[in-house]
């Protein structure tokens, strides 16, 4: 476990805490959408990449110094390593009069600095985020304070993760597509993408199709393909499962590339092309798959639901519900919209991988990055 302390006076900043990965939905926003809490109680994650003010225009020297291999709006000045915590874990901290910049709800630190100070010297050490559109947090400045570590973490093995982490459901009570999904599949749309070398990208049919197959299809050649049903959801069609059918695209003139689900309790298909395998919820490496097929990492919340998630209910009376049934009372939640990936989430995932640098691949960030206020794809 972790405590953070005030780099200046030694006090204690926060609880006990573990490391964890950064989620997929770190920094994403939405419009005038009231969030929850970004982390987990209990637990913390390290930003490797510099974040936050001063911003500055983009700047190739810059830029490639910073692990970017395509332009980006504007370019962090701020420090790498940034601590994000939830606002609960926090202990003996006050805000800082006059630092309350913010939209109309809350707090968001994007103006005056951090907004939280050490109450034993009045150094000021983090920065409350709470406004509506964000995932509230308290993001804790890396040279403003010091970790003091009592032992390494225990790191569960992928083998235990399905029965401690049963993964996240895709859709909100309210019909909503899950804000943690679109950010999560953007992440991993961009790896998919990567991968294609350009060729159009089948998924698994099902919720997989659903929320990953329109989005491949605006951005890599389509064909004409007709639905296929599998055991990936073998219940009730969702509105993606039929895929309209489309003229060829011109694009490279390659064949399709075939991707797999693979992990723990999830064999690997040789034949497959691309895997879509699971990050570790708390180290955020990919699941270790054998040969050199590529791969697109998923956070494991969603991975392990779209692997294993049938949306079966236990129901009352003798004997057990065989293995291709649902049950309808009540009904399963189904969204109002199609799943639409997290756009941001998509570029910034994109311009940090070296094939950006290929011609068709950077014609793909160019026109998907003119758009520079979309939400989703």
């Amino acid at each position: 476990m972790t405590v953070f302390a005030c780099v200046g006076c030694g006090a204690a900043l926060t609880v006990p805490v573990r490391r964890v990965a950064l989620p997929a939905h770190a920094h994403q926003d939405a419009w005038h959408d009231f969030l929850g809490v970004l982390m987990e109680a209990g637990t913390f994650a390290v930003e490797p990449h510099r974040s936050g003010s001063p911003w500055r225009d983009w700047d190739e020297a810059e830029g490639q110094a910073q692990g970017l291999y395509a332009p980006v709006f504007a370019l962090s000045l701020g420090p790498a390593g940034s601590v994000v915590i939830a606002p609960g874990d926090v202990r003996g901290t006050a805000l800082i009069g006059g630092r309350d910049d913010g939209y109309c709800l809350g707090l968001t630190g994007g103006v005056d600095g951090p907004n939280l100070g050490c109450e034993q010297c009045g150094r000021p050490v983090a920065t409350r985020i709470d406004d509506c559109s964000y995932w509230q947090a308290v993001w804790l400045d890396p040279g403003a304070v010091v970790a003091r570590e009592d032992g390494a973490d225990p790191v569960d093995d992928w083998a235990d993760l399905r029965g401690l982490r049963p993964g996240t459901p895709p859709v909100e009570q309210q019909g909503h597509w899950d804000l943690r999904w679109t950010a999560a599949v953007g992440v991993a749309l961009a790896h998919l993408v990567a991968a294609a070398d350009g060729a159009r990208i089948v998924m698994p049919a099902g919720l997989t199709t659903e929320v990953f197959q329109r989005s491949l299809d605006s951005l890599l050649p389509v064909q004409e393909r007709p639905f296929e049903p599998g055991p990936e959801w073998p219940g009730p069609e969702w509105p993606g499962d039929r895929v309209q059918e489309r003229p060829v695209g011109s694009g490279r003139g390659l064949p399709e590339k075939r991707v797999v689900m693979a992990g723990p309790g999830v064999p690997v298909d040789p034949e497959a092309d691309i895997l879509l395998v699971p990050r570790h919820p708390q180290t955020g490496e990919s699941w270790p798959s054998p040969g050199a097929t590529p791969v697109a990492p998923l956070e494991w919340d969603v991975w392990v639901w779209l692997a294993f998630t049938r949306d079966r209910r236990p129901v009352p009376g003798a004997g057990a519900m065989p293995d291709d049934a649902l049950r309808d009372d009540p009904l399963p939640l189904h969204p109002h919209t199609p799943f639409r990936p997290d756009a941001r989430a998509f570029h910034a995932t994109l311009a940090r991988l070296p094939a950006v640098r290929e011609p068709w691949l950077r014609a793909i960030y160019d026109g998907q990055r003119r758009v520079r206020y979309a939400y989703s794809l």
